[in-house]
């Protein structure tokens, strides 16, 4: 990832993760470590003691050799084992919520105006409420119809803006001989010893 990436996700974050501390109606832990920001995550126990967690990280991001690459950012509820570290660490529990996952996906601009609707979701996730019928503030792509059904989101223009690099991508010319390529051949020497 860039500087400039980093620095962002990073702010955007810390943002989302403090708001949603104080949106949500249970106490929430933040852990991770200091020297890896990308380990913070959200942790929370519902009514069944169960522990819950979130996360957020780049999903796509531009860096050295690739900076075309769309900016595009992942919000994980209890999703990937990689990140129960943090659980040694939680209070006593019955376990890690294995019923219920998500990835929503969506663009760094979106990802703050995206936070209420996740702490409805995971509100009515928590109580059953089938019914959750809010809409989301920018347009979505679901895997299922039912909100509480799905696991998979995105948002239309994270998903757009990844289907036109990788067209990109693709409508760049392929060096195919080495003949075609226009830098100019290295001399070196080799010395045996």
């Amino acid at each position: 990832m860039t500087p400039e990436s980093i620095r962002v996700l990073s702010s955007l974050r810390t943002e989302f993760y403090t708001q949603f501390v104080a949106a949500m109606q249970v106490p929430v832990k933040i852990s991770g470590s200091s020297y890896n920001s990308i380990s913070f995550v959200a942790s929370w126990l519902n009514d069944r003691e169960q522990l819950n967690y979130l996360n957020i990280y780049a999903y796509t991001a531009p860096d050295e050799l690739a900076v075309k690459r769309p900016f595009i950012l992942r919000v994980a509820i209890n999703k990937g084992a990689g990140n129960m570290g943090f659980a040694r660490q939680a209070q006593a529990f019955r376990g890690v919520n294995q019923k219920w996952q998500l990835e929503l996906t969506v663009l760094p601009d979106q990802l703050l105006d995206f936070l209420p609707w996740v702490v409805d979701l995971v509100q009515a996730h928590a109580k059953g409420d089938s019914s959750f019928m809010q809409e989301p503030p920018h347009p979505v792509t679901l895997e299922l119809s039912n909100w509480l059904l799905t696991d998979m989101i995105w948002s239309t223009q994270a998903e757009q803006k990844l289907a036109l690099q990788a067209l990109e991508e693709l409508a760049e010319p392929q060096i195919t001989n080495l003949s075609e390529k226009t830098n100019p051949p290295v001399k070196a020497a080799f010395w045996l010893s």
